[in-house]
């Protein structure tokens, strides 16, 4: 792939991917109590085409320590570089929000943390053990790194009981060493083994439109079936800059609805499968299943 491409080589967006972004009055109220809370909601940072659906249902996604990752993946916006220190208000603001957004569900994310021990499993425990005790209504979804395969950084997040752990394989195996090349395919799929023999469902989710073959995404969700995962989340890629990966295909609904189908074969608890599915979408609709 070249540094930039040319306007031809990038494909027009097909119409079910043509969306409104969010400008709900539930959207503006949202970012008016989250200003000065020095705290910020993946659903805004990626402008995300649900953001009013969620807010408007009592979920919404927050990025703790930090916006700064130690990894540079292909495919991802997110700065690359060398983190700040964790901010010890950080949780302090996290409850705040929660509480003024008078929140059922949360969705607690993080960038990559390699430069921590644990990559940061502490901050996500002890993120869970203060929203249990303040909010103990609130249900709680963790999205994790992999914490570089380290078990016991693992046991620390289990250990707190959020309701669901969830970490995102991303991509498929195939193409997993270029598009991630900091992470591991073998690694990850550990990790959502260890979650799923452990009492916290667990839950995964990738994108296509990489270049992937349908092959490739059959053997993903077989992976993913094999260890166990409860829920699954399936979305279609979208490039954020001329500098990442390139889209090479925009999959019609009708696929993401015969993946989902598949998934559902092969024993998911709960699937999500669409071009404008992310990770957290439907995530408190997803807690009532059993």
């Amino acid at each position: 792939m070249n540094e930039r491409q040319s306007a031809k080589q990038i494909l027009r967006k097909p119409p079910w991917l043509k969306v409104r972004p969010p400008f709900s009055n539930e959207c503006r109220r949202i970012r008016s109590t989250l200003n000065g809370l020095q705290l910020h909601t993946v659903c805004q940072e990626a402008a995300c085409p649900n953001m009013a659906e969620c807010f408007a249902s009592g979920t919404a996604t927050f990025l703790i320590m930090g916006n700064i990752c130690t990894r540079d993946c292909l495919y991802c916006n997110v700065e690359h570089g060398q983190p700040a220190a964790v901010d010890e208000n950080e949780i302090r603001h996290l409850t705040d929000a929660v509480k003024k957004m008078k929140l059922e569900y949360v969705v607690i994310t993080s960038v990559t943390r390699d430069d921590l021990p644990d990559g940061g499993a502490q901050v996500f425990a002890d993120c869970v053990v203060r929203l249990r005790e303040e909010i103990p209504s609130c249900k709680i979804e963790v999205l994790i790194p992999d914490f570089q395969g380290n078990s016991a950084a693992l046991q620390k997040v289990i250990e707190v009981k959020p309701d669901v752990i969830n970490h995102n394989i991303e991509v498929v195996k195939s193409m997993f060493a270029r598009l991630r090349p900091q992470g591991n395919y073998d690694v990850s799929l550990q990790l959502l083994k260890n979650i799923s023999s452990s009492p916290v469902i667990s839950k995964s989710g990738f994108m296509i439109g990489f270049g992937e073959s349908r092959e490739d995404i059959l053997w993903l969700i077989d992976d993913l079936a094999s260890v166990s995962c409860a829920r699954l989340t399936i979305g279609q890629y979208q490039q954020p800059t001329l500098r990442h990966w390139p889209v090479a295909k925009y999959y019609h609904p009708d696929e993401f609805a015969e993946f989902k189908e598949i998934a559902y074969q092969k024993g998911f608890q709960y699937v999500e499968s669409g071009p404008l599915v992310r990770s957290s979408y439907h995530a408190a609709k997803a807690g009532t299943i059993k």
